[in-house]
């Protein structure tokens, strides 16, 4: 696979690196540096959610069971009708019932308070569970905190044994709360390499070298349309059935990983202007991640083309996966 003509501008706009597999093989990869471990921001809420999978798998957590009940020693003194409705499974679809986003990266250091479970169980819920999407940390960083208690270890500890050692992955970083607990909605450290491997990972539908590790069922519900058509369980969801584990990555045969330091517009220049020539001169606009606030725009520019029949027929020879990580993104 040439990506000559992508790595020519890549390398204007500090793209640290590309990783692309087809059909589990390497097809492609270009580093502007050696491969280091870089935050994830938010595509760590992706292995909260394999967290949350591993633990429903071994009967530790009900995705029905109420937060009421899995946070009854950590409630506010007064619990409103919304808080009483919420179950384990509206933490992980941005519908939890809250009016805006809290933990986010601005925020979480200036928090006077370090019990962040109780805090954030005192935020008001106005909104009925599964009503309104809002991107918000407290739902994925209560999930991890659920596991985290149900397994009587952090997120690292627990998913070391089933998923990194599996993967091959060593222990990674995993930014934690002023208690300790490992924070679920971000700031897990890994290289473009081992976010890779969980890509694929998940397009072999929890398999790793031909073993079951995560049941395939679980990876069918956490990626599709949850309470609202582009969003799953701590997966962005886009056109052609894609899922996108923080940015983009999607139901296809291939996966693209690509890590880079720059603005949002200079970024979207870059995938705009560039053309991979992949096989069979197949030749789409590649994919512009995208911040939270614009989902509406991702769906709009995903899979972009001068000609998007040709692009769709292509793919039904030659389908493909991409996933963008940037590094400002949270």
């Amino acid at each position: 696979m040439d990506i000559s003509d992508f790595v020519k501008k890549a390398k204007e706009y500090n793209v640290l690196g590309i990783k692309i597999s087809k059909d589990n093989e390497l097809a492609a990869e270009w580093y502007s540096e050696p491969e280091c471990r870089r935050n994830i921001y938010s595509a760590t809420k992706s292995f909260t959610s394999c967290a949350v999978g591993f633990a429903v798998q071994e009967g530790l957590i009900d995705l029905n069971e109420k937060l009421t009940e899995a946070f009854s020693d950590d409630l506010p003194e007064c619990i409103d009708e919304n808080l009483k409705e919420a179950t384990v499974r509206d933490l992980l679809t941005m519908c939890l019932g809250q009016e805006k986003g809290s933990l986010m990266g601005e925020q979480r250091p200036l928090y006077e308070e370090d019990n962040w479970v109780k805090m954030s169980l005192a935020i008001p819920f106005k909104y009925k569970p599964g009503t309104h999407f809002v991107y918000n940390n407290v739902g994925p960083y209560l999930a991890g905190i659920l596991v985290q208690r149900r397994s009587g270890c952090d997120l690292v500890s627990y998913l070391t044994p089933r998923l990194f050692a599996k993967l091959g992955i060593k222990r990674p970083t995993w930014e934690t709360d002023p208690l300790g607990n490992s924070f679920g909605a971000g700031g897990l450290f890994l290289t473009l390499s081992e976010l890779h491997k969980f890509g694929l990972f998940y397009l072999n539908k929890g398999k790793w070298n031909g073993k079951q590790i995560l049941s395939e069922k679980w990876i069918e519900e956490s990626t599709k349309a949850a309470d609202v058509g582009y969003y799953g369980y701590l997966f962005w969801r886009g056109e052609y059935n894609s899922f996108r584990d923080g940015r983009i990555l999607s139901r296809r045969p291939c996966i693209k990983r690509i890590r880079c330091r720059q603005t949002m517009p200079n970024l979207q220049k870059l995938f705009l202007q560039s053309r991979c020539r992949f096989q069979r001169r197949f030749t789409p606009a590649i994919p512009v991640s995208v911040l939270p606030l614009q989902r509406k725009s991702a769906m709009k520019l995903l899979f972009q083309a001068k000609n998007r029949q040709t692009v769709w027929r292509k793919m039904n020879s030659f389908t493909y996966t991409t996933f963008f990580r940037t590094a400002w993104n949270r």
